[in-house]
């Protein structure tokens, strides 16, 4: 029984890094600068928002799952000791991908609950009153620092997925 309950939590391990991480690649390599190259700039903030509304849902559903089934993982992991046994080379490198996931989740819900509302309230002042310059490159700042932290997210998801590797090797 325990290796079916390992096996499904390591797929569903798999399968919700796969949608998190290859979600953040996919808005970023792929629609997003499709988005650019082909549509007006009103248009890419309508097509940009609903990608995030789908996909938000979808990651938060994933980092759940990492959640739960991480902890599973961890109780079977032959190397696992303590997540402060820092003698052992594997729970190290355990505990520093773990800082850097908590680190991807508050960005992630950072910009989901705080600055994307943030950004949309701006928005919509921008189009209701007359447009002053400093409100509207105050939503141009926002969205870029939003976009930043798809960014970092991204680059510390490839870090987290290097760690695996490491991890798996050891």
């Amino acid at each position: 029984m325990n290796i079916l309950i390992l096996s499904l939590c390591h797929f569903s391990h798999i399968l919700a890094t796969v949608v998190w991480i290859g979600g953040i690649v996919m808005i970023l390599l792929v629609i997003l600068p499709g988005a650019k190259a082909v549509l007006e700039s009103p248009m890419q903030s309508r097509l940009m928002k609903d990608v995030a509304k789908r996909f938000t849902p979808m990651a938060n559903i994933s980092i759940l799952a990492l959640i739960v089934t991480g902890i599973v993982i961890t109780y079977y992991e032959k190397n696992f000791t303590s997540i402060l046994d820092f003698n052992n080379t594997w729970n190290v490198i355990l505990f520093i991908k773990h800082l850097l996931v908590a680190l991807m989740i508050v960005i992630h819900f950072y910009r989901g609950l705080i600055l994307n509302p943030k950004i949309g309230r701006l928005s919509s002042q921008v189009n209701e009153s007359q447009v002053t310059p400093s409100l509207s490159s105050q939503v141009v700042m926002l969205q870029k620092f939003s976009l930043n932290l798809v960014k970092t997210n991204f680059v510390l998801g490839l870090i987290v997925l290097l760690f695996t590797g490491i991890l798996l090797s050891l």
